[in-house]
């Protein structure tokens, strides 16, 4: 005779509004209604089924910021991710796109205030998965720029590629990032007084990450949200004396930023 599977938790007359509330609240009574097996309440498998949706959310948070978890250290990590979880549950059931507001609970929270640049570093790690995950799109061809009037380059907008990110910060952010997740084993110590902003792109099946020039971040930016090459060049030189047009330009295409362009009539 083939045993019945039961489930350890039956909840079929449980608000799931109630549920969820009950689930990432720790100190939430079991929800009314929820019954083991033996149709009695249960609180204890309650409880364990709880901690193991916070366990299981905060493990897909150490996935996704590798580097911010081996800054902070594992303990420290797991404590963190579990207040996290707590103020901030899941809006989708694909762990993938879990821990959007996780950049900014860092920035925000007292305990790391001598920390920064943890924020920063999470940024890039989050806008990575991002480009990861992102749609494939051929990148834009530089050729293409050759096939335009000298007199108008100047009128050329940029379609972003679907995979484009760029991350700017204070402190050195990439250089931070490389030493506790890309390259822990190649980079020394960071220069917390040198500020660095980063293009992340995956043109094609590996995410690349490029360390922008001056000027280049805000320059990136406003070919990003659609300025004119003209408009962007002549905000950058204004921010940047320093700033170069042809080697900022050749950086994007190089990278793969933009996967398509437009010419103003």
């Amino acid at each position: 005779m083939r045993s019945e599977m039961r489930s350890p938790l039956s909840p079929p007359q449980v608000d799931a509004a109630s549920f969820g509330r009950a689930l990432f609240d720790p100190q939430s009574a079991t929800p009314d209604g929820l019954t083991g097996p033996d149709g009695q309440t249960a609180p204890k498998r309650f409880n364990v089924y709880r901690n193991n949706v916070i366990v299981s959310l905060s493990e897909a948070l150490g996935e996704t910021f590798p580097a911010v978890k081996t800054l902070l250290g594992d303990d420290y990590f797991k404590a963190l991710a579990r207040a996290f979880v707590t103020a901030h549950p899941p809006a989708s059931p694909v762990l993938i796109w879990y821990g959007a507001e996780f950049a900014d609970f860092l920035s925000a929270f007292p305990p790391l205030q001598s920390y920064p640049y943890l924020g920063d570093v999470a940024r890039l790690e989050w806008a990575w998965l991002q480009a990861y995950h992102a749609a494939d799109e051929a990148a834009l061809d530089p050729a293409r720029l050759g096939d335009i009037d000298p007199q108008r380059l100047g009128d050329v907008r940029f379609t972003p590629h679907p995979a484009v990110h760029v991350v700017t910060s204070r402190w050195p952010v990439w250089t931070i990032a490389r030493a506790n997740r890309f390259e822990p084993d190649e980079v020394g110590a960071a220069d917390l007084s040198e500020p660095q902003s980063v293009l992340i792109t995956r043109p094609d099946m590996d995410v690349n990450v490029f360390l922008l020039r001056a000027g280049g971040a805000g320059f990136t930016l406003d070919l990003l949200q659609g300025h004119t090459l003209a408009d962007a060049a002549g905000r950058a030189q204004e921010e940047d004396e320093s700033f170069s047009l042809s080697d900022c330009l050749s950086d994007c295409l190089a990278a793969g930023a933009f996967s398509g362009l437009l010419l103003d009539e």
